[in-house]
């Protein structure tokens, strides 16, 4: 089970490397890997478990956030509170952006995440819809199209697999500051 003290922290050099390809079949490790980064978010998710353990709740974690310099990275996208079913639940592995839109989008609250321990506000600027191609824990390629918060949050994910935290995107000199035709979601 992965806890809190587990999470490598901002200024990590792992954070800041580019990972390495995931060979198939997954390794009994790299399977092992996939099924706990998984069961953080949902375990940090449940206000139950979250509490018992300490575990600050997230919907995306990615290798090397534990360590591992290499292409995964777990994403659990909440539905509605009426609707328990997720928007976007899946351990992408080797994820590749294939295209985007122009229209660019930021989350009105920004962005935060398990490895950064203080709060860095402004805008985090990102394409509101990607098309994405992945593998999933058995090999098998996907292509799907994502939009919103669901197209941000893997944006994030896949930037900890390139060596890119959050932050980097903000603008340092205005950090509220949007292009006419960006699209603030709210969170």
């Amino acid at each position: 089970m992965i806890l809190m003290n587990d999470i490598v922290r901002d200024g990590d050099p792992v954070l800041r490397q580019v990972g390495a390809q995931v060979e198939f079949p997954l390794s009994a490790t790299d399977q092992e890997l996939a099924q706990t980064m998984m069961a953080y978010l949902e375990n940090s998710q449940d206000p139950k478990l979250a509490e018992k353990y300490g575990l600050r709740p997230g919907v995306g974690l990615a290798a090397p956030q534990v360590g591992v310099s290499k292409m995964m990275a777990a994403v659990l996208v909440p539905g509605a509170e009426d609707d328990p079913k997720p928007l976007f639940k899946e351990v992408i592995i080797n994820p590749v952006i294939v295209s985007h839109s122009v229209q660019p989008a930021a989350l009105s609250e920004g962005e935060g995440c398990l490895s950064v321990d203080h709060d860095v506000e402004g805008y985090v600027v990102r394409h509101d819809r990607i098309t994405l191609r992945y593998q999933d824990v058995s090999g098998q390629t996907h292509k799907i199209r994502l939009r919103d918060y669901p197209a941000i949050v893997c944006q994030h994910e896949i930037d900890h697999l390139n060596g890119h935290l959050y932050y980097d995107l903000i603008n340092k000199q205005a950090p509220y500051q949007l292009a006419d035709q960006s699209t603030v979601l709210i969170d």
